[in-house]
């Protein structure tokens, strides 16, 4: 028997559709807010910490951003600096949202940690094999939305490892060296195993903007949940909103989707995002889908008991009959309302006999 499902934790992605300005990131809260959903995350990240000046750009980015610009030059573009980061915080807290944000490397994650005191870290799928990052993430003690997202089952089981690594070497003495080996001894420990349970949420994801609706392979949450027994959400890129609403019937504990003031701007991830108008859309129907959930037990709801009276049927006179009438299937016929005996009973009031007369459409009683 199922539990009534708790609506799943929304989070609006910016990301870094305020193209580095600070003012239109602020709206993209006000927005976020508007819309109802729990989070709003962006991401932080230096250009010279995260690529490489020769690295080429994903085809989705070069398709719309300059396509002479480097990778560099762009995520140089959508930087936002330490002081916008605490505007953003500050923001968030007074309008009644959480404030997220996705790290790309490790300065960049003790700052969110230390400098402005996140509750929730959320990797993105990126960085997965990213095994620093991992580590102290998980030894930051905070709870991890782990994004998986162009990973196997066997890189997630690593990835974990490496969180539930990181975050027995912070309160231990035995300081162990850092290895795959050590990783899936840690995933695999009694420790290692409650700190997952703990703090981690995976979140299925297809690494794709926009995604493919034949690639998104929702059936992928529910191999996750059996594989790693942890909960899981799902990141969605898709365009419009139909496969987050059927991720929070899959179960969903987790629903992230972006989002941008303006699908026309300029900016790599602006066309497979949705308006603010759409995500309000987004967060109503989610909410409406896990309410109808409900728990599993098939009884009649109270909005449906007025209704039976006049849905069913009773045994009727199909034409006037006397009393001591035999009932036959000549005089016998079934017509709403169900007010009067079942249907069901039919055969056994053939052959008895009428204990009084009735008229043509009268309930038997």
């Amino acid at each position: 028997m199922a539990k009534e499902q708790k609506a799943p934790f929304m989070i609006a992605e910016a990301g870094v559709n305020h193209n580095g300005s600070l003012d239109r990131a602020l709206r993209l809260v006000d927005a976020a807010v508007l819309a109802g959903v729990d989070a709003v995350k962006f991401q932080t990240f230096k250009a010279d910490r995260m690529v490489t000046r020769g690295a080429a750009k994903a085809n989705y980015q070069q398709s719309a951003t300059d396509p002479h610009e480097s990778q560099w030059e762009m995520i140089r573009r959508l930087e936002l600096s330490e002081t916008d980061h605490e505007r953003l915080l500050s923001h968030c807290r007074e309008s009644g949202i959480q404030f997220l944000s996705s790290p790309f490397d490790l300065e960049s994650l003790q700052f969110l940690v230390e400098r402005l005191g996140v509750d929730l870290v959320k990797i993105p799928s990126g960085e997965i094999t990213n095994a620093p990052l991992l580590l102290q993430a998980g030894a930051s003690q905070r709870a991890i939305l782990l994004s998986t997202g162009m990973a196997t089952l066997g890189e997630i089981e690593l990835a974990l490892g490496a969180l539930a690594f990181g975050a027995s070497q912070s309160h231990s003495d035995n300081l162990a060296i850092p290895s795959i080996e050590t990783f899936e001894m840690a995933c695999r420990s009694p420790d290692g195993r409650r700190m997952l349970e703990q703090k981690v949420t995976l979140l299925h994801c297809t690494t794709e903007y926009p995604a493919p609706y034949g690639e998104v392979n929702l059936r992928a949450m529910d191999t996750l949940r059996a594989a790693f027994a942890l909960p899981v959400g799902f990141s969605d890129h898709t365009p419009g909103i139909a496969v987050a609403i059927a991720a929070a019937a899959r179960g969903a504990a987790v629903i992230e989707k972006h989002f941008t003031l303006d699908r026309h701007l300029p900016g790599p991830d602006h066309q497979s995002s949705l308006e603010p108008v759409e995500l309000a859309d987004m967060v109503r129907s989610v909410h409406a889908v896990v309410r109808a959930l409900g728990d599993g037990i098939k009884v009649p709801m109270p909005s449906e008991l007025g209704n039976r009276d006049v849905a069913r049927k009773s045994l009727t006179a199909a034409c006037d009959i006397l009393a001591d009438e035999l009932f036959s299937t000549e005089n016998l016929t079934i017509k709403r309302p169900g007010t009067g005996i079942s249907p069901m009973h039919y055969w056994q009031w053939l052959g008895r006999r009428a204990g009084r007369n009735y008229h043509r459409d009268q309930v038997i009683e």
